[in-house]
């Protein structure tokens, strides 16, 4: 249970350490207001189109009497637009390390500079770090869509979906979302999506303990925006723990992952 503390610990670390650095604060604030201007522009057109959307849709019901044609397309936008709503949310973090690559890697780069030792880097070219990227986002989507099909039928169940569901649910976020931003640190040391992940399992409490809040925190709307800088630079602090080699004073169990591994 020390790691959820200590995994929360790096996302404050990291908050604070763009609270020292303000130059590299607002550097990492582009991408995330690029992104946020890209969603709001389509939410607001979604918000204006949706009922022609469903009116077009849903032409079978152009005969219905009063009141069920407008209860069922009032219904279908409202589901439309929450859907619509959701997929912004769960892509919002993915969209934005995507467009901002080139950014938190410099950034990403300057956390492990001012820490000393080594700063690793990937040696591939930006075209082929943003492939990587939007792949492995891509996969980790699906990954999520399934978590979320399967929560969304177990929160059906009596009590337990109401209670359990939910909670089981902000850690599949806060696990994903941490995988997401230590990529940004993990790539440059080589690692690939099914090194990451076998890395973060090796570590779950501190994974949890560093996602779960700030996925928390992302509900909150525009946080996530500024919230993004400080939380690459704590996923690089905790990247660069994840990926130490172990000294013959921890009492945590050896890392699951070996650098030397093809």
């Amino acid at each position: 249970m020390r790691d959820l503390g200590v995994g929360f610990s790096y996302l404050i670390k990291g908050q604070r350490w763009v609270g020292r650095h303000g130059r590299w604060f607002g550097f990492g604030l582009i991408p995330g207001l690029i992104t946020l201007v890209v969603y709001a522009a389509a939410l607001i057109g979604l918000g204006y189109g949706a009922d022609d959307f469903v009116s077009w849709a849903t032409p079978f019901a152009d005969d219905w009497s009063s009141p069920w044609l407008g209860l069922l397309r009032v219904t279908l936008t409202v589901l439309v637009f929450g859907l619509g709503l959701f997929l912004a949310v769960i892509t919002f973090t993915a969209v934005t390390l995507l467009v901002g690559q080139p950014f938190y890697e410099s950034l990403s780069e300057q956390v492990d500079r001012s820490e000393g030792g080594d700063v690793p880097e990937s040696g591939l070219p930006l075209w082929r770090e943003l492939w990587i990227s939007a792949r492995d986002s891509l996969r980790i989507l699906v990954r999520v869509s399934l978590y979320a099909v399967l929560l969304f039928a177990l929160g059906f169940v009596p009590v337990v979906g109401q209670t359990v569901v939910p909670a089981i649910g902000f850690c599949v976020t806060g696990y994903f979302l941490a995988e997401e931003l230590t990529a940004v640190a993990l790539q440059r040391r080589g690692l690939v999506l099914a090194d990451r992940l076998a890395l973060l399992r090796g570590r779950r409490m501190l994974t949890l303990g560093f996602g779960v809040p700030l996925g928390l925190a992302f509900l909150v709307p525009f946080v996530a925006v500024f919230l993004m800088p400080g939380a690459v630079a704590g996923a690089t602090l905790l990247a660069r723990d994840l990926t130490a080699p172990p000294t013959d004073d921890e009492d945590a169990a050896p890392s699951p992952y070996s650098l030397d591994k093809d």
